[in-house]
C-alpha cells in the first residue's frame, strides 16, 4: 500500500471484489433496478416479529447467499466487518454471532459500505487476510421509528424526505487475481455545514461527497474523464443537484458521469419525495447494479463514494447539527498501476 496525498491510499498489489450478493424488499423490487437483484423478499417482515428481526434476516441472507456463490465456508473467511443504521448496529451484531467469523462492527451510516470495502482492502493489500466480508444493510420501518416518526404515528413526510431502502448488499473482497480490483480509496473528513433538518438529508450529506471527491482528484491526478461513472451513495435528487453544482464551482465537469444510488433505485412514480437513502441503498446497488456492470465490461472504472450522516436521534432532539461523511473507492476492471 503507498499512502499518496492526505486521504488516498494506492494499492500496487490490488485486492479483488471476487463476488456480491444482494437482496431486496418488494418496493425496491418495483424500481428500475429489479433485474439486478440477487433476490427478492416479498415480505418485508421477512416473517419475522418485528422490523429490527426481519432487517437482522435480510442481513444473514446476503452473506448466506454470498457464500453460496464463491462456494466458500464461515471458516474460509478471515474477517467479517459490517454495520447498519439500527442502535448498536444490532442488525450486523446478531447476524455476526451466527455466522461465527472474526467480526469488526462499523458504523458510519449511510457510508458504512464504502468504510468496510476500505477497510478490508487494507487488510487483503496489507496480506492480513486473503478473504474479507463486507456488508450493511437497512430497513425502511425499522429506521423510521429510530430517526423519525413510526409509520403507526401517520406523520406526514417532507418532499426533501428520503426513502429508506429494504435491503442488504454483500461483497467477499480477497486476493484473486480476479477482476474488477479496489485499486485507490480516499478515505473522507467529517463535514458539518449547519443542516440540522433529519428529513433533508441530502442537503446535509453533499458537501461531505463533495469533499472526499475532490481530495481524491487532487491526490490521485485523476480527472472525470478519467471515469466512466462517478456514483455518489443516497444523496438523493437533492443532493445530487447540489454536488453537481458544487463541483462544477471547483472546476469538475461530471455531469455526463455522475449519478447516486438512492436516485438510480427508485423511480419518479414511486412516490418517495427524495428517492432513496440508508445503509443497505448503496450497498444494493453496487452488489446488485454496478458490480453486474463492472463484470460484463460495460464500465471499467468506477468511483462509488457512499456519504453517510453521522446524526442520532438524541442529537436531533437537543437540535445539533448535523456531520457527514464520505468514503471513495476506485474500482477497476484493468488497473491502471502508473496513475496516482
Amino acid at each position: 500500500m503507498h499512502k499518496i496525498g492526505r486521504q488516498t491510499i494506492r494499492f500496487p498489489n490490488p485486492p479483488s471484489i471476487s463476488n456480491t450478493a444482494s437482496i431486496v424488499g418488494p418496493k425496491e423490487a418495483e424500481g428500475p433496478l429489479k433485474i439486478y437483484f440477487d433476490k427478492v423478499e416479498t415480505d418485508d417482515t421477512c416473517g419475522e416479529t418485528s422490523y429490527e428481526k426481519a432487517e437482522e434476516c435480510i442481513c444473514y441472507t446476503a452473506i448466506q447467499m454470498l457464500l453460496q456463490k464463491e462456494k466458500l465456508q464461515a471458516t474460509d473467511i478471515d474477517y467479517y466487518l459490517g454495520g447498519d443504521l439500527l442502535n448498536q448496529i444490532i442488525s450486523t451484531s446478531f447476524t455476526a454471532q451466527k455466522i461465527a467469523i472474526p467480526f469488526f462492527g462499523l458504523y458510519n451510516a449511510c457510508a458504512t459500505f464504502s468504510e468496510g470495502m476500505q477497510l478490508a482492502a487494507c487488510l487483503v493489500s496489507g496480506q492480513f487476510a486473503k478473504n474479507v466480508i463486507v456488508s450493511s444493510s437497512s430497513h425502511f420501518s425499522s429506521a423510521e421509528r429510530q430517526y423519525r416518526s413510526p409509520l403507526e404515528s401517520g406523520v406526514q413526510r417532507k418532499m426533501t424526505a428520503q426513502w429508506t431502502v429494504t435491503g442488504s448488499g454483500a461483497v467477499v473482497i480477497s486476493d484473486q487475481q480476479k477482476s474488477p480490483y479496489i485499486t485507490h480509496i480516499t478515505t473522507g473528513i467529517v463535514q458539518d455545514y449547519g443542516v440540522k433538518e433529519a428529513d433533508n438529508m441530502g442537503t446535509a450529506m453533499a458537501p461531505a461527497a463533495v469533499e472526499t471527491i475532490i481530495a481524491h482528484f487532487n491526490d490521485t491526478g485523476f480527472q472525470p474523464k478519467d471515469y466512466d461513472l462517478i456514483i455518489t451513495g443516497d444523496l438523493g435528487t437533492i443532493g445530487k443537484e447540489i454536488s453537481m453544482d458544487l463541483l462544477s464551482r471547483e472546476g469538475f465537469d461530471v455531469s455526463n458521469i455522475f449519478t447516486d444510488c438512492g436516485v438510480e433505485i427508485f423511480n419518479e412514480e414511486q412516490d418517495t419525495h427524495a428517492r432513496g437513502s440508508g445503509a443497505g441503498c448503496s450497498a444494493v446497488v453496487f452488489s446488485g447494479y454496478i458490480y453486474k456492470k463492472l463484470r460484463n465490461k460495460e464500465l471499467n472504472r468506477v468511483l462509488f463514494v457512499p456519504a453517510g450522516a453521522l446524526l442520532s436521534p438524541t442529537t436531533t432532539l437537543q437540535g445539533d447539527s448535523i456531520p457527514c461523511i464520505a468514503h471513495a473507492v476506485t474500482i477497476e476492471n484493468e488497473p491502471q498501476l502508473g496513475r496516482g
